[in-house]
Protein backbone atom coordinates (compact mmCIF):
# COMPACT_ATOMS: atom_id res chain seq x y z
CA UNK A 1 0.00 0.00 0.00
CA UNK A 2 1.14 3.55 -0.69
CA UNK A 3 0.00 6.81 0.81
CA UNK A 4 -1.43 9.20 -1.78
CA UNK A 5 0.23 12.60 -1.73
CA UNK A 6 -2.01 14.53 -4.07
CA UNK A 7 -1.22 18.24 -4.50
CA UNK A 8 -3.82 20.58 -3.06
CA UNK A 9 -4.70 24.21 -3.57
CA UNK A 10 -6.22 26.42 -0.90
CA UNK A 11 -8.56 29.27 -1.80
CA UNK A 12 -7.62 32.27 0.37
CA UNK A 13 -8.70 35.86 0.69
CA UNK A 14 -6.00 37.44 2.82
CA UNK A 15 -2.53 37.27 4.33
CA UNK A 16 -3.57 35.04 7.23
CA UNK A 17 -4.98 32.55 4.72
CA UNK A 18 -1.73 32.24 2.80
CA UNK A 19 0.21 31.82 6.04
CA UNK A 20 -2.02 28.86 6.90
CA UNK A 21 -1.56 27.50 3.36
CA UNK A 22 2.19 27.73 3.77
CA UNK A 23 2.07 26.01 7.15
CA UNK A 24 -0.04 23.08 5.95
CA UNK A 25 1.93 22.50 2.75
CA UNK A 26 -0.37 23.71 -0.02
CA UNK A 27 1.14 23.57 -3.50
CA UNK A 28 -0.77 26.69 -4.50
CA UNK A 29 -3.21 29.27 -3.27
CA UNK A 30 -5.93 30.85 -5.34
CA UNK A 31 -6.12 34.43 -4.14
CA UNK A 32 -9.50 36.13 -4.45
CA UNK A 33 -11.77 38.49 -2.61
CA UNK A 34 -15.48 38.03 -1.93
CA UNK A 35 -15.60 34.23 -2.05
CA UNK A 36 -19.23 34.47 -0.94
CA UNK A 37 -19.90 35.90 -4.42
CA UNK A 38 -17.88 33.16 -6.08
CA UNK A 39 -14.68 35.19 -5.89
CA UNK A 40 -13.58 38.48 -7.45
CA UNK A 41 -10.23 39.97 -8.44
CA UNK A 42 -8.20 40.95 -5.34
CA UNK A 43 -6.48 44.31 -4.99
CA UNK A 44 -2.87 44.88 -5.97
CA UNK A 45 -2.06 45.72 -2.37
CA UNK A 46 -3.48 42.42 -1.15
CA UNK A 47 -1.58 40.50 -3.81
CA UNK A 48 1.73 42.13 -2.95
CA UNK A 49 1.19 41.44 0.76
CA UNK A 50 0.23 37.81 0.12
CA UNK A 51 3.31 37.27 -2.06
CA UNK A 52 5.48 38.58 0.77
CA UNK A 53 3.76 36.29 3.26
CA UNK A 54 4.13 33.26 0.98
CA UNK A 55 7.85 33.84 0.57
CA UNK A 56 10.17 31.94 -1.73
CA UNK A 57 9.52 28.61 0.00
CA UNK A 58 5.76 29.00 0.26
CA UNK A 59 2.92 28.03 -2.08
CA UNK A 60 2.57 29.46 -5.55
CA UNK A 61 0.12 32.35 -5.66
CA UNK A 62 -2.44 32.23 -8.47
CA UNK A 63 -4.78 35.19 -8.79
CA UNK A 64 -8.45 34.95 -9.65
CA UNK A 65 -9.31 37.46 -12.38
CA UNK A 66 -13.04 38.06 -12.32
CA UNK A 67 -14.34 41.63 -12.63
CA UNK A 68 -17.84 41.10 -11.22
CA UNK A 69 -20.27 38.57 -9.84
CA UNK A 70 -23.27 37.31 -11.75
CA UNK A 71 -22.05 34.98 -14.44
CA UNK A 72 -19.17 34.78 -16.88
CA UNK A 73 -20.54 36.36 -20.07
CA UNK A 74 -18.54 39.55 -20.44
CA UNK A 75 -18.71 42.46 -22.84
CA UNK A 76 -15.67 44.03 -24.46
CA UNK A 77 -15.13 46.53 -21.64
CA UNK A 78 -15.05 43.87 -18.93
CA UNK A 79 -12.78 41.65 -21.00
CA UNK A 80 -10.33 44.51 -21.48
CA UNK A 81 -10.24 45.00 -17.72
CA UNK A 82 -9.51 41.28 -17.30
CA UNK A 83 -6.64 41.43 -19.80
CA UNK A 84 -5.13 44.33 -17.84
CA UNK A 85 -5.67 42.55 -14.53
CA UNK A 86 -3.91 39.44 -15.84
CA UNK A 87 -0.90 41.49 -16.88
CA UNK A 88 -0.92 43.45 -13.62
CA UNK A 89 -1.09 40.35 -11.41
CA UNK A 90 1.80 38.69 -13.20
CA UNK A 91 3.89 41.86 -13.21
CA UNK A 92 3.39 42.04 -9.43
CA UNK A 93 4.89 38.55 -9.10
CA UNK A 94 1.93 36.17 -9.19
CA UNK A 95 2.80 32.69 -10.42
CA UNK A 96 -0.36 32.31 -12.48
CA UNK A 97 -3.93 33.45 -13.02
CA UNK A 98 -7.36 31.85 -12.85
CA UNK A 99 -9.82 33.00 -15.52
CA UNK A 100 -12.97 32.13 -17.42
CA UNK A 101 -15.47 33.61 -19.85
CA UNK A 102 -18.33 32.26 -21.90
CA UNK A 103 -20.66 33.15 -24.75
CA UNK A 104 -24.32 34.01 -24.34
CA UNK A 105 -25.21 30.41 -25.24
CA UNK A 106 -23.08 29.11 -22.35
CA UNK A 107 -20.20 27.74 -24.41
CA UNK A 108 -16.70 28.96 -23.64
CA UNK A 109 -15.69 32.27 -25.19
CA UNK A 110 -12.78 30.91 -27.18
CA UNK A 111 -11.60 34.30 -28.45
CA UNK A 112 -11.82 35.86 -24.99
CA UNK A 113 -9.88 33.03 -23.42
CA UNK A 114 -7.25 33.27 -26.15
CA UNK A 115 -6.78 36.96 -25.30
CA UNK A 116 -6.34 36.12 -21.62
CA UNK A 117 -3.87 33.34 -22.33
CA UNK A 118 -1.94 35.69 -24.60
CA UNK A 119 -1.90 38.33 -21.86
CA UNK A 120 -0.41 35.75 -19.48
CA UNK A 121 2.55 35.44 -21.86
CA UNK A 122 3.44 31.86 -20.98
CA UNK A 123 2.51 31.95 -17.28
CA UNK A 124 0.19 29.31 -15.83
CA UNK A 125 -3.49 29.87 -16.64
CA UNK A 126 -6.27 27.92 -14.92
CA UNK A 127 -9.82 27.76 -16.24
CA UNK A 128 -12.10 28.26 -13.25
CA UNK A 129 -15.51 26.73 -12.67
CA UNK A 130 -17.08 28.45 -15.64
CA UNK A 131 -16.51 24.97 -17.13
CA UNK A 132 -19.26 23.67 -14.84
CA UNK A 133 -21.78 26.12 -16.29
CA UNK A 134 -21.14 25.16 -19.93
CA UNK A 135 -23.47 22.80 -21.81
CA UNK A 136 -20.71 20.23 -22.36
CA UNK A 137 -17.85 20.21 -19.82
CA UNK A 138 -15.91 17.62 -21.83
CA UNK A 139 -16.00 19.80 -24.96
CA UNK A 140 -14.98 22.76 -22.79
CA UNK A 141 -12.02 20.80 -21.46
CA UNK A 142 -10.92 20.13 -25.03
CA UNK A 143 -11.14 23.84 -25.82
CA UNK A 144 -9.08 24.73 -22.74
CA UNK A 145 -6.45 22.18 -23.69
CA UNK A 146 -6.28 23.44 -27.28
CA UNK A 147 -5.82 27.02 -26.04
CA UNK A 148 -2.89 26.00 -23.86
CA UNK A 149 -4.41 26.44 -20.40
CA UNK A 150 -2.51 24.58 -17.68
CA UNK A 151 -5.47 23.20 -15.72
CA UNK A 152 -9.20 23.32 -15.15
CA UNK A 153 -10.91 23.73 -11.78
CA UNK A 154 -14.14 21.76 -11.85
CA UNK A 155 -16.80 20.11 -9.72
CA UNK A 156 -17.83 17.84 -12.57
CA UNK A 157 -20.79 20.09 -13.33
CA UNK A 158 -22.39 19.59 -9.90
CA UNK A 159 -22.80 21.97 -6.97
CA UNK A 160 -20.39 19.80 -4.99
CA UNK A 161 -17.47 17.89 -6.43
CA UNK A 162 -18.52 14.69 -4.68
CA UNK A 163 -21.79 14.76 -6.63
CA UNK A 164 -19.97 15.27 -9.92
CA UNK A 165 -17.47 12.47 -9.41
CA UNK A 166 -18.65 10.47 -12.44
CA UNK A 167 -18.06 13.46 -14.71
CA UNK A 168 -14.71 14.12 -13.02
CA UNK A 169 -13.61 10.63 -14.05
CA UNK A 170 -14.65 11.32 -17.65
CA UNK A 171 -12.76 14.62 -17.63
CA UNK A 172 -9.62 12.92 -16.30
CA UNK A 173 -9.83 10.36 -19.07
CA UNK A 174 -10.35 13.04 -21.71
CA UNK A 175 -7.49 15.17 -20.36
CA UNK A 176 -5.05 12.28 -20.95
CA UNK A 177 -2.26 14.23 -19.29
CA UNK A 178 -2.59 17.12 -21.72
CA UNK A 179 -4.19 19.40 -19.14
CA UNK A 180 -4.56 19.05 -15.38
CA UNK A 181 -7.94 18.38 -13.80
CA UNK A 182 -8.31 19.91 -10.34
CA UNK A 183 -11.47 19.08 -8.38
CA UNK A 184 -13.10 21.74 -6.24
CA UNK A 185 -16.37 22.87 -4.60
CA UNK A 186 -17.65 21.71 -1.25
CA UNK A 187 -14.69 19.43 -0.58
CA UNK A 188 -14.38 18.47 3.08
CA UNK A 189 -12.76 15.76 5.17
CA UNK A 190 -15.63 13.38 4.42
CA UNK A 191 -15.42 13.63 0.62
CA UNK A 192 -11.80 14.35 -0.22
CA UNK A 193 -10.58 10.73 -0.30
CA UNK A 194 -13.26 9.63 -2.75
CA UNK A 195 -12.57 12.64 -4.95
CA UNK A 196 -8.84 11.93 -4.91
CA UNK A 197 -9.56 8.35 -5.98
CA UNK A 198 -11.30 9.62 -9.13
CA UNK A 199 -7.88 10.25 -10.66
CA UNK A 200 -7.83 14.06 -10.54
CA UNK A 201 -4.46 15.79 -10.55
CA UNK A 202 -5.18 18.00 -7.54
CA UNK A 203 -7.91 19.12 -5.17
CA UNK A 204 -9.00 22.64 -4.28
CA UNK A 205 -10.81 23.74 -1.13
CA UNK A 206 -11.36 26.86 0.96
CA UNK A 207 -11.55 25.47 4.53
CA UNK A 208 -13.28 28.66 5.59
CA UNK A 209 -15.42 29.67 8.52
CA UNK A 210 -17.39 32.81 9.29
CA UNK A 211 -16.44 35.27 12.01
CA UNK A 212 -19.77 36.66 13.19
CA UNK A 213 -20.41 40.29 13.96
CA UNK A 214 -21.38 39.41 17.53
CA UNK A 215 -17.92 37.93 18.05
CA UNK A 216 -16.50 41.34 17.23
CA UNK A 217 -18.73 43.14 19.69
CA UNK A 218 -21.02 44.62 17.04
CA UNK A 219 -24.62 45.41 17.75
CA UNK A 220 -26.92 42.43 17.22
CA UNK A 221 -29.42 44.85 15.64
CA UNK A 222 -27.18 45.05 12.59
CA UNK A 223 -26.19 41.90 10.79
CA UNK A 224 -26.22 42.14 7.02
CA UNK A 225 -23.13 42.29 4.86
CA UNK A 226 -24.33 45.61 3.51
CA UNK A 227 -24.28 47.38 6.87
CA UNK A 228 -20.64 46.48 7.38
CA UNK A 229 -20.98 44.26 10.45
CA UNK A 230 -22.44 41.08 9.00
CA UNK A 231 -19.34 39.01 9.69
CA UNK A 232 -16.64 37.85 7.32
CA UNK A 233 -14.91 34.68 6.18
CA UNK A 234 -11.49 33.46 7.25
CA UNK A 235 -9.40 30.41 6.44
CA UNK A 236 -9.73 27.95 9.30
CA UNK A 237 -6.51 26.10 10.13
CA UNK A 238 -8.21 23.17 11.90
CA UNK A 239 -10.61 22.61 9.01
CA UNK A 240 -7.74 22.66 6.53
CA UNK A 241 -5.75 20.18 8.61
CA UNK A 242 -8.72 17.82 8.86
CA UNK A 243 -9.15 17.80 5.07
CA UNK A 244 -5.45 17.27 4.52
CA UNK A 245 -5.33 14.42 7.03
CA UNK A 246 -8.17 12.70 5.19
CA UNK A 247 -6.47 13.33 1.86
CA UNK A 248 -3.13 11.96 3.01
CA UNK A 249 -4.85 9.01 4.64
CA UNK A 250 -6.28 7.84 1.32
CA UNK A 251 -4.57 4.65 0.18
CA UNK A 252 -4.41 2.75 -3.07
CA UNK A 253 -2.92 -0.58 -3.99
CA UNK A 254 0.75 -0.24 -4.86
Amino acid sequence: MVIVRLPFELAVQNIAGVRIAREVGAARVELAQALTLGGLTPSRGMLESVLEAAGDAGPEVHVLVRPRAGGFHYGSDALEVMVRDVRDALSAGAHGVVVGCQQADGTLDRDGLARLVDAANGASVTLHRVIDTTPDPVASLRTARELGLRRVLTSGGASRAIDGIAVLRVLVEEAAGGIEVMAGSGIDEHSVAAIAASGVDAVHFSAKRIVLASAMGASVRMGSAGDGVGGYEVTDRDTALAIIAALHGAVTAA
